[in-house]
C-alpha cells in the first residue's frame, strides 16, 4: 500500500546475534552500552509478536512470545497462544514492541489495531507494563496525538540527553503523507505534545532505529515496499538523513536493525507484506555503508505464522523462567534443506514440501513420537489428524490412518541421523529399509538410497517450530 500503508511487521528491535553468556550487557533496545543497571548478562532472546496466515485461519491480535539462545531459530512459548490480549479500543493489537527499561523492568507496546482495517485511526497505543515477561500488569491506552489519524508500529528508545523515553511511530500529520512521529515520557502514563521525529518529504512506515553506533544512530522505515535508511549524529526530531541503498524481497515492510554479539556483522529484517508474512535478512560487516546481501535462509527460523516482531535481549534465568511459565510446544516443524522456505506437510494426505506460509498451516506440525515400531527411531503424527502418521507405500510418503499393524508401524517409523548434506541438520532413515532415507522430489516426500550430493541436500531438514 501507498497513501495509507499497512502496519509493519518488525522482526526485531536491535538484536543482537549469537551466544555470550560471558558477555557484558551491550545495547538493548535502543539504549546504549552501559545504559541499563547492573545485571545478569544478557544470552539469550524474547520475541513478541501477532499472528496472521494466508487465509487468517491463525489471525490472532495478541501478545506471542518465543525464546531462542542464537537469535535465529526460534520456540513459541505458550503453544503459540497469545499470553495477553487488549481488552480496550480495538480489542486486538498489531506491531508489539518490548523494551529493557532504565530500571531493567520492561514495557510493552503496541498498535491499537485488531484485524487489518486500515480506516481505523486510534490516537491510542496499547501499553503493558511487565517485571519479568511472565506476567503483565497495568493494562492502559496511552494517548499521543489529537489528529484524525492512527499511531501505528510504536517503538521506544532512551534518549539519555533529555533524561527521557521516545516513543516514536507512524501517522499522518498536516503533511498529508504517512511520516515517523515522537512523544517523549518518563513513565509510559504521560506524554508530550507529538512532534516530527523524520520527514523526508514522501510516504513512509515502520521506524526503527539503532542508537549510539559509533556515535551515529541510524533510522530504517519501509518506502514504497522497500527498507531504506537514515543517520544522525544527533536524535533530535528533525535531525536524519537518508543515505542508504534500498533493499525488498517482494514487498517489504518493517525493518529492523540487528549486531551481532560475537561478530561486527550488523542484520536487517524485514517482513513481506501482511498476511503472507516472511522474514528475510539482509547483513553488513559496516552499518555506515548503507549497502546489504541477503543473509541464507538456512540460518534462521521464524515462529509459525508470527508478524511484526520485536525481540529484546534477556538473560539466561528469564529465558528458563519463561519457558517454565509458558511450556515449549508439543509439534515441531521441519524446514527442507535446499529449499529452506519449504515445510514438510501433508496435502490430500500426500507427504510433500511447500513454500511457507500456507493454511491449514497445522498440515505442518508434527508430533515426532517414539517409533510405532522401535522405540529409539520416531515416527511423525499429524497435529490436526492425530490417529494418522507418515508412512511409505511403494516408497511415496503419505498419512494414514494407524491400523495397528506391523506392518504400518514399521512402514511409519524412522531413525534420525545427522544431516547428509550438515551435520547440524537431520536425516531420517526408513526402519524397514534402511538403505533408504526420506527425501523430497519435484517437492514430494519417499524413501530412496541416497548417494549423489543433491539427493543428500534433498534428504536433510531441520527440526524445528
Amino acid at each position: 500500500m501507498s497513501a495509507t500503508p499497512s502496519p509493519g511487521s518488525h522482526p526485531s528491535r536491535r538484536l543482537f546475534l549469537g551466544m555470550a553468556a560471558t558477555v557484558p550487557l551491550a545495547v538493548t533496545g535502543t539504549l546504549t552500552l552501559g545504559a541499563l543497571p547492573a545485571h545478569a548478562a544478557d544470552s539469550a532472546y524474547v520475541m513478541g509478536y501477532f499472528t496472521e496466515s494466508t487465509t487468517m485461519l491463525e489471525a490472532n491480535y495478541g501478545l506471542h512470545l518465543a525464546v531462542s539462545t542464537d537469535g535465529l531459530r526460534w520456540m513459541p512459548l505458550n503453544q503459540n497462544n497469545p499470553v495477553v490480549t487488549p481488552t480496550a479500543g480495538a480489542g486486538g493489537l498489531r506491531d508489539p514492541f518490548i523494551m529493557r527499561k532504565q530500571d531493567g523492568t520492561f514495557v510493552v507496546l503496541a498498535t491499537d489495531l485488531k484485524g487489518t482495517d486500515w480506516n481505523y485511526n486510534s490516537q491510542y497505543i496499547h501499553v503493558w507494563d511487565s517485571a519479568d515477561l511472565r506476567a503483565f500488569t497495568g493494562y492502559r491506552r496511552l494517548k499521543l496525538h489529537d489528529m484524525v489519524t492512527h499511531s501505528w508500529a510504536p517503538e521506544a528508545f532512551w534518549d539519555a540527553g533529555r533524561g527521557q523515553y521516545g516513543i516514536i511511530y507512524s501517522s499522518v500529520n498536516s503533511s498529508g503523507h504517512n511520516v515517523i512521529m515522537v512523544n517523549y515520557t518518563t513513565d509510559f502514563r504521560t506524554v508530550t505534545s507529538p512532534q516530527v521525529f523524520f520527514d523526508p518529504g514522501y510516504d513512509i512506515i515502520d521506524g526503527d532505529l539503532a542508537v549510539g553506533v559509533n556515535g551515529v544512530n541510524y533510522l530504517y522505515y519501509k518506502k514504497d515496499q522497500t527498507l531504506v535508511g537514515a543517520r544522525s549524529t544527533t536524535l533530535a526530531p528533525g535531525s536524519f538523513t537518508p543515505f542508504s541503498t534500498p533493499v525488498s524481497h517482494g514487498g517489504t515492510e518493517a525493518p529492523a536493525l540487528v549486531k551481532s554479539l560475537i561478530s561486527g556483522t550488523w542484520y536487517l529484517w524485514g517482513d513481506t507484506y501482511s498476511p503472507n508474512g516472511v522474514f528475510y535478512a539482509w547483513q553488513s560487516n559496516d552499518l555506515a555503508s548503507g549497502t546489504w546481501t541477503a543473509l541464507d535462509q538456512r540460518l534462521y527460523t521464524q515462529p509459525l505464522n508470527s508478524k511484526h516482531c520485536t525481540i529484546e535481549t534477556i538473560t539466561t534465568g528469564e529465558y528458563d523462567n519463561l519457558v517454565a511459565k509458558w511450556g515449549s510446544p508439543a509439534w515441531n516443524r521441519l524446514k527442507s534443506y535446499n529449499y529452506p522456505g519449504r515445510y514438510v506437510r501433508h496435502a490430500d494426505n500426500v507427504g510433500r514440501i511447500d513454500p511457507y506460509p500456507f493454511d491449514p498451516y497445522p498440515d505442518s506440525q508434527w508430533k515426532l513420537v517414539p517409533g510405532l515400531a522401535d522405540s529409539t527411531g520416531v515416527s511423525f503424527q499429524s497435529v490436526n489428524y492425530p490417529t494418522r502418521y507418515l508412512r511409505h507405500y511403494s516408497y511415496n510418503l503419505r498419512l494414514d490412518e494407524n491400523d495397528g499393524t506391523s506392518t504400518f508401524a514399521a512402514d511409519a517409523t524412522f531413525h534420525k541421523t545427522a544431516g547428509l548434506a550438515d551435520s547440524s541438520w537431520s536425516s531420517f532413515r526408513s526402519h524397514n529399509f534402511p538403505t533408504r532415507y526420506i527425501r523430497h522430489t519435484d517437492y514430494v516426500l519417499r524413501i530412496d538410497p541416497i548417494s549423489t550430493t543433491t539427493e543428500k541436500a534433498d534428504a536433510t531438514f531441520y527440526v524445528g517450530y
